[in-house]
């Protein structure tokens, strides 16, 4: 040993994480006595980030060491391979050495999108990460890295960590915020357990949200398959046979001979219409117009210049209205809370009652059958737009009055309850997150 220099000795893992205890003026809750609080770099051998490779993008080959970009950290932690950039094996071990990833490493993003976090495992390995990543690699095996990383997510430490963000061009964490990350650090034993807890409770979250999922994704298409069995006949085949009727009583028919008239809306200058009263008289727009029903919101009101001559543009009880631009097709019936109102750029069918019934007309054009010939021939045009011309040309089964009248019947209810299906369906999805944080923060105050 060289003379006047002392042995340093070694301090166990005990000793260190004594020496890394947050005062409790700095501790961010209580929690159970035999849990401490301790800094995440006591925790740690190495907190680094990734590094930018020479030429950006252009440095990425086909095939090579797997490179880790944000957007490939999955919401469950994991690593996705689907579209992951590649860079050489000289460039790997060359000047991206440092940003070398190793198994059981912690990721956290720290540029951009912050707070995000992952775990590398085996399999995707070899493998390297740029400077939006930070990586933390545990200075021994007593600690579960699960738990660490649950711990980084819970809603208490990610406040922690958004609260101390540098604002930027681009919002980002230094390492030294991530260094300073307070840990509640339990046993061994209960790390283990508060895992377990945790991952079943996901498990049931996530086969709830799939099972919620599925119902959203498969309503347009549920509501798709009814609608054109609606207007095919199939829907009230048995129906007919109760009543003795044949198919052969539907009628082919265009929109315009089972209309009185097809018009448009008028079309007006800003100078026609009030911007700051709500006075004069309120007209409907295409933001007005949803399937089924009118947003009572934003209304425009004409001034007297914008009301002459306007006749045509009034619109009364079992009018059809149907969105001409962006969304065509999309329909709706006034009901006698608008009798009266103006429609401004909009289609005005006015049905004939004794032939077609106005939710009738309103249900097949709001179906994938008369979506599809009301765009008919404007595909590949930046701004779909039809005319009276147009829809009045549209042709539909018309089936006589009575059976309009079921059918308008079934698929209400129908679609009542598919709607109310959906509704709670995407209920259930915007819950899960607020879920999964609540048990993040309970399981880190040690009361899961």
């Amino acid at each position: 040993m060289a003379r006047g220099k002392k042995a340093v000795k070694e301090l166990t893992p005990e000793e260190k994480l004594q020496q890394a205890l947050v005062p409790v003026e700095e501790q961010p809750y209580p929690i159970p006595e035999n849990w401490c609080w301790v800094r995440l770099s006591s925790l740690s051998v190495v907190i680094s980030k990734g590094t930018t490779p020479v030429g950006g993008k252009n440095a990425y080959v086909d095939e090579g060491i797997n490179f880790l970009r944000v957007e490939n950290i999955n919401e469950d932690g994991n690593i996705s391979h689907d579209g992951i950039a590649h860079i050489t094996e000289s460039l790997h071990t060359g000047c991206l050495k440092r940003s070398i990833l190793l198994e059981r490493d912690i990721l956290i993003s720290i540029a951009g999108t912050l707070g995000k976090t992952g775990i590398v495992r085996k399999i995707d390995l070899p493998l390297n990460t740029n400077q939006a990543i930070a990586f933390v690699r545990l200075s021994f095996h007593e600690i579960n890295e699960l738990y660490i990383k649950n711990a980084i997510d819970c809603p208490m430490l990610q406040k922690y960590l958004l609260d101390k963000t540098k604002v930027t061009s681009i919002p980002n964490l230094t390492l030294e915020i991530v260094g300073n990350c307070p840990i509640p650090f339990p046993p061994l034993p209960e790390q283990h357990r508060i895992v377990s807890r945790i991952e079943s409770l996901f498990a049931k979250l996530g086969e709830a949200k799939e099972k919620a999922q599925a119902v959203v994704d498969g309503f347009e298409l549920r509501k798709s398959a009814i609608l054109h069995k609606a207007f095919t006949g199939e829907l009230t085949e048995r129906w007919r046979k109760e009543h003795g009727v044949g198919l052969e009583s539907w009628k082919r028919c265009t929109v315009g001979s089972v209309c009185n008239d097809v018009k448009v809306g008028i079309v007006i200058k800003p100078s026609q219409y009030y911007t700051d009263k709500n006075e004069g008289t309120p007209a409907f727009r295409s933001a007005n117009v949803r399937e089924y029903r009118i947003d009572d919101f934003d209304w425009v009101y004409l001034n007297e210049d914008g009301m002459v001559n306007n006749k045509r543009s009034i619109v009364h009880t079992g009018d059809v209205l149907v969105v001409r631009s962006g969304n065509p097709g999309t329909a709706c019936v006034v009901s006698e809370k608008f009798d009266g109102y103006n429609a401004i750029d909009i289609l005005i069918a006015v049905p004939n009652q004794e032939l077609i019934l106005p939710n009738y007309l309103c249900l097949f054009t709001n179906s994938p059958l008369g979506k599809q010939s009301v765009t008919e021939g404007k595909r590949g045009m930046a701004l779909v737009h039809f005319n009276v011309k147009g829809y009045s040309k549209v042709q539909l089964n018309v089936p006589p009055i009575s059976e309009q009248e079921k059918i308008i019947h079934t698929l209400n209810e129908f679609l009542g309850k598919e709607q109310q299906a959906k509704e709670a369906a995407e209920a259930v999805l915007s819950q899960i997150d607020t879920m999964k944080k609540a048990i993040l923060a309970r399981a880190f105050r040690g009361e899961l």
